[in-house]
């Protein structure tokens, strides 16, 4: 009797942790064909918001010059653009970890939906300006970034960010030549309207597809009362705090740094395209087009397989090393065939950097703060389109094409010294 009874209280027990763990996998901790499903979601949604934004960003251009907006205005437009990304990165950022990614998501598709209805309705110069207010929240990539993030061990993270340029790639071809093809065909607002179709799909996909929790139910203890769940959504004071966890700082430093004269270089590129290389529209479509197929190949096939091989450390100082040599060919290129062969080695070290960076930057921080440091990271790029047209400019009518490659090798070859010589730590405190 005592044994029957035994194995009736294991048998209860069994049972009753069966039901915890069912009630856990619910709760946060979902299995793995679930997790996979949902990170694909995030690749679908974080790809078709690519693919909406960069349609705006081809008829842009045209939008405002029909609405009598100069060149200096038109520049006005895209500062006020980057501003608001800029601080609204980390806002995103430190919603996520208070609400969640699911409500980040939606937010951001939410903001897109309310984006695209004002630039339909934008018949005046006034009412394109306010068009540019929901970008503050516009934060596709972010969001998808902080799904993978709460949904993946450190162990598979940068391989999982790393898929998120595939969905770059997509946005930039299919964004470009849809878009394109609809304001030629159709009329310049055309894209505006699919657009708005699309974010308000890409709202609902993340609201019907994206679990309330995305976090493992272990990362709800211990360090959230301490660090982010308690402070507001915007404060200097815990930006600081982030940068003081161990390497943090430093890899922040190279983020910044690594990639600011290529980006000064992407945001002249329209002028050097016309002026330099000779280009007409179409064919800096094509070459962008080409920086699309780029972008999925090397996220695709390379980024992943090394940093499953390789330790971040030493793909960190790779990505900084082959942008100091990126650098070189820059200064010494003449035509646009020889841009289209830096490109290889270019796409690599942007893509190796931004993936490895980001993943680095997550792991060091506590589980509750990813998000915020993803708002953080995501602000890079809004902070060199807002000081980049004024520094790109003079160096471009001052010394030439050949000074945003000189300073890419030296800034790099100085912070590949940096890593050779300093010791990052790298550890981790995730619960």
């Amino acid at each position: 009797v005592s044994t029957m009874n035994a194995k009736t209280s294991s048998g209860g027990e069994e049972e009753a942790s069966g039901m915890r763990n069912e009630a856990l996998g619910e709760s946060g901790c979902l299995g793995e064909a679930k997790r996979g499903q949902v990170i694909r979601v995030a690749y679908v949604i974080a790809a078709l918001d690519l693919t909406f934004l960069f349609m705006q960003m081809g008829v842009m251009p045209y939008m405002a010059k029909s609405l009598g907006l100069d060149s200096v205005g038109f520049g006005y437009l895209q500062t006020i653009f980057g501003v608001l990304q800029l601080v609204g990165g980390y806002i995103f950022g430190r919603f996520a970890d208070q609400f969640g990614a699911r409500a980040a998501l939606i937010l951001s598709c939410a903001s897109g939906s309310m984006f695209f209805l004002l630039m339909s309705l934008s018949t005046s110069i006034p009412l394109l300006f306010l068009s540019r207010l929901p970008g503050v929240f516009m934060h596709g990539i972010p969001g998808a970034q902080k799904v993978i993030t709460d949904m993946t061990t450190p162990s598979q993270r940068a391989e999982a960010l790393g898929k998120l340029g595939l969905c770059f790639g997509v946005g930039i071809i299919a964004g470009s030549a849809v878009g394109g093809v609809l304001s030629t065909k159709f009329g310049i607002y055309v894209p505006t309207y699919v657009g708005l179709a699309g974010s308000l799909i890409n709202t609902l996909i993340a609201v019907v597809w994206i679990p309330s929790q995305t976090k493992p139910k272990s990362d709800h203890h211990g360090t959230e009362k301490s660090t982010s769940q308690s402070a507001s959504l915007f404060s200097i004071r815990e930006i600081l705090r982030l940068m003081k966890f161990p390497g943090v700082m430093e890899v922040f430093i190279v983020k910044v740094f690594a990639g600011f004269p290529i980006g000064l270089f992407m945001i002249m590129f329209s002028i050097i395209s016309m002026d330099f290389f000779g280009l007409e529209a179409v064919e800096s479509g094509y070459l962008m087009s080409y920086f699309g197929v780029l972008q999925m190949v090397v996220q695709g096939l390379v980024v992943g397989k090394l940093a499953s091989h390789c330790t971040e450390m030493t793909l960190l100082r790779l990505s900084v090393f082959v942008f100091a040599g990126v650098g070189l060919g820059m200064a010494l290129m003449r035509t646009v065939w020889h841009y289209c062969i830096i490109a290889v080695p270019l796409v690599f070290a942007f893509s190796m950097l931004a993936t490895i960076t980001d993943s680095i930057l997550t792991k060091a921080v506590p589980s509750s703060d990813t998000g915020a440091m993803l708002g953080i990271c995501a602000s890079v790029q809004p902070f060199t389109r807002t000081v980049g047209p004024t520094i790109g400019g003079v160096l471009y009518k001052q010394f030439g094409v050949s000074s945003f490659g000189y300073l890419q090798l030296m800034v790099n070859l100085g912070l590949f010294v940096y890593l050779l010589k300093s010791k990052i730590p790298l550890g981790e405190t995730k619960n």
